[in-house]
């Protein structure tokens, strides 16, 4: 897909004409502000995006930008957040979009250039990989607000994404607004910590676990705490909280975060398939049950059979593409018992026949874990035991550090 980098004083020119067209409907969400408001005491889980009045106020009079996309949701009715400012006449001068882009249709890895929203004319600029432009759009405005819906990985790159408004905003002394969501694999803490830079990448980015436990504003306070933004800064951070939610709840997020996310389910296993992208082992991409099935050209590897294709977002990178799959259903399973486990990992490698090619991409796997002491335990034929044996005195640091930040009762 070919973009078109707009020059900042036609977007300003395209703001204003956005800005009218909206007006007539400013009456409209003023009544949704008070419908947040009084639903805040209400039994039901409220992400900080659907209270406004807790910081529409502070964006009055500011020039304000955002890193969101289509999980940047507000209220039942799932307006998106951008529409929302528009109609509130904020100030809003452009938006910052994650891998995936703004909208959730990127495929995952892909490099996409700076553009125009088609829906609201709101210029677009890409963070994912950086933007050599990243530091006069951010001195351009007041106020950032971030709000993306992350799912618990540390390889689920929209906390990379938040790493980077971080130290942009912490650079150039701008304040920011994290709109926080809840954590749909918050109930759990698992899995290697990276220590060592050299598998730092935009899938293993932080010193944390690779379940790491954290919504995004209790991550950023971690960020912000630790000190990990570049020469000891710290952003100038308001949080505004999740209501009526803890670490013990399970939620089903209300829009999917990314192409291969579908469902609830989806989400969950995740945590325990992505590891699989290290190696030429389908997760389902470009089926309709993305990370819900798992296969290989092999009859070796189930009886349960799949041939992916192309789906929306699932077309270039699709492993068995077009061939026949034979492998394992895990459809039926009960999303909410779905925990961080090896056991497909360890299950799918016993069941090749030559091993020296399961991990067709060794150092990408090694970046998603954070480690290259996994595979290898792996290859030297450990258990699931025995590997969380080795990981388990480096997670009880990082526990004890995560109890510091956290915003929401925990599940322990």
């Amino acid at each position: 897909m070919k973009y078109t980098l707009l020059k900042l004083t036609f977007v300003v020119s395209a703001l204003s004409v956005i800005s009218c067209s909206n007006s007539l409907r400013s009456a409209q969400s003023k009544k949704s502000v008070r419908e947040n408001s009084v639903a805040a005491s209400a039994d039901v889980i409220m992400p900080g995006a659907d209270q406004l009045s807790s910081y529409l106020p502070q964006l009055k009079g500011k020039k304000v930008g955002i890193m969101g996309n289509q999980t940047s949701i507000v209220g039942t009715d799932k307006r998106h957040l951008v529409d929302v400012l528009l109609e509130n006449k904020v100030d809003l001068k452009f938006a910052f979009a994650p891998e995936h882009g703004f909208r959730g249709n990127v495929e995952r890895g892909e490099k996409f250039g700076n553009d125009v929203d088609q829906k609201t004319g709101l210029p677009l600029f890409t963070l994912y990989g950086g933007n050599k432009k990243q530091d006069s759009i951010v001195n351009s405005i007041d106020v950032m607000i971030f709000d993306l819906q992350d799912v618990g990985a540390r390889f689920y790159t929209y906390i990379t994404s938040l790493h980077r408004v971080m130290e942009l905003c912490a650079k150039h002394n701008k304040k920011l607004i994290v709109l926080d969501r809840p954590n749909p694999n918050g109930d759990q803490v698992d899995g290697p910590v990276r220590h060592d830079d050299k598998f730092k990448s935009d899938v293993s980015w932080h010193k944390i676990a690779m379940i790491h436990g954290l919504t995004i504003g209790e991550l950023a306070q971690m960020i912000n705490g630790e000190k990990w933004l570049e020469n000891g800064r710290q952003a100038d951070l308001e949080i505004i909280k999740v209501q009526n939610w803890d670490h013990s709840k399970m939620y089903d997020l209300p829009v999917v975060p990314s192409p291969s996310l579908p469902n609830q389910l989806s989400v969950r296993l995740y945590l325990s398939l992505c590891l699989f992208e290290g190696t030429d082992i389908s997760v389902g991409r470009g089926t309709d049950w993305p990370f819900q099935v798992l296969g290989y050209t092999n009859p070796v590897y189930g009886s349960f059979t799949f041939t992916p294709g192309e789906r929306h977002g699932m077309s270039k990178h699709v492993e068995g593409k077009g061939v026949k799959n034979y492998g394992i259903d895990l459809r039926d399973l009960n999303p909410d018992e779905q925990k961080f486990t090896l056991k497909y990992l360890l299950d799918f490698y016993q069941k090749t026949p030559d091993k020296t090619v399961f991990f067709a991409r060794p150092e990408f796997f090694d970046k998603l874990a954070g480690t290259d002491q996994l595979r290898k335990q792996i290859i030297a034929g450990e258990s699931e035991a025995q590997i969380r044996d080795s990981w388990a005195a480096d997670l009880k640091v990082y526990k004890k550090m995560r109890k510091k930040y956290l915003l929401y009762t925990d599940f322990e």
